[in-house]
């Protein structure tokens, strides 16, 4: 395993920056091959990776990453993000809070070859539903401590 490349804060605001127009330069941080991983997709290569992020921006109005604390050492970097958007399809279009950190794995060129995100659904989203959100929240309920 290759060292975290300096190209990481590159990354960062790459993200930070991300817009439709953005999903065109994955290829600049993300090896041909990448895999990724989050709670809907897993995939593998450019072309499958930004059919995800297109994807993304044709669901959500005003999708935003912020990266609020990083983790690196040799093997690769955990960045911790707070995501934010609007969903198009809801009539109340008040702002969403989705938290979660993405593990990185780089290749010898400095490229993301691994890519895996960790985040909660069923708290972050699907309990937020207008119809399966009280059965979600109920199930929550019911199985805490």
């Amino acid at each position: 395993m290759s060292a975290v490349p300096p190209s990481l804060e590159r990354l960062v605001a790459f993200y930070e920056d991300f817009s439709p127009a953005s999903v065109e330069r994955f290829g600049e941080f993300y090896s041909a091959d990448a895999y990724f991983k989050d709670p809907f997709n897993e995939v593998r290569g450019l072309a499958a990776l930004q059919r995800i992020f297109l994807h993304m921006f044709q669901q959500l109005d005003a999708p935003r990453f912020g990266i609020v604390d990083r983790i690196v050492d040799a093997g690769g970097a955990v960045l911790v993000w707070e995501f934010t958007f609007r969903m198009r399809s809801w009539k109340a279009a008040e702002t969403q809070l989705i938290r979660g950190v993405s593990h990185l794995k780089f290749d010898g060129e400095g490229k993301v070859c691994w890519h895996r995100d960790y985040w909660d659904a069923a708290e972050e989203l699907y309990a937020k539903l207008p119809l399966i959100g009280s059965l979600v929240r109920g199930l929550q309920k019911k199985l805490a401590a």
